[in-house]
């Protein structure tokens, strides 16, 4: 007989929320439509994936943390730094304790573990999946600024200071030293801006 992934199927639409809920912090930079968590989650996971792999941990189970990392904001919103200065942050294993329960306890054990461990900040690969998160904001904010949003530098500048893999200081000081259009200046055979 197959498990009830009636749970699942309920938190599978309770993720999609993410595809909608906004990254708050840059709402005070002045962007008027930041990019969601999703969108900020999947790029994160690429680039967890990226940095795990370069620095010799498990690229697949960096980007499994990630892809996670945020998924309590489904409940709690996109709360920036400001925000929890007035409040108590809640404890990210409690609410995903709440979200995987029903669900099979093979997968919901799998995903308590996967939070459990991105939380302790120990792991190769959670240290991996944590620098992902920063310079992914480091990246987005390069990107902002670009479009005109100068106050973004902020963002980049405390993303930036807070990276602490080796390749992950290295991949943001490219970042830095290259514009988001380079990619396709070079895909075209173009010569970079000088």
């Amino acid at each position: 007989m197959a498990d009830d992934l009636s749970a699942v199927a309920r938190f599978l639409y309770e993720a999609g929320t993410l595809k909608h809920a906004r990254r708050t912090g840059w709402w005070m930079a002045g962007v008027r439509d930041p990019e969601s968590v999703a969108e900020h989650s999947w790029r994160t996971s690429l680039i967890a994936s990226v940095i795990a792999k370069l620095e010799g941990a498990d690229p697949a189970r960096a980007a499994f943390l990630a892809v996670w990392h945020d998924t309590q904001e489904t409940r709690t919103g996109d709360v920036n730094h400001l925000g929890k200065k007035y409040s108590a942050p809640a404890d990210p294993r409690a609410i995903t304790a709440d979200q995987v329960s029903g669900m099979p306890e093979l997968l919901a054990a799998t995903v308590r573990e996967l939070i459990e461990e991105y939380e302790a900040k120990e792991s190769p690969e959670a240290i991996c999946a944590r620098d992902a998160d920063k310079l992914e904001c480091m990246l987005q904010g390069i990107e902002y600024r670009a479009q005109g949003y100068e106050s973004a530098q902020r963002w980049i500048d405390n993303s930036r200071g807070r990276i602490v893999t080796e390749t992950g200081q290295q991949l943001a000081d490219e970042l830095l030293s290259q514009g988001p259009l380079e990619w396709l200046r070079a895909a075209l055979g173009e010569k970079p801006d000088s």
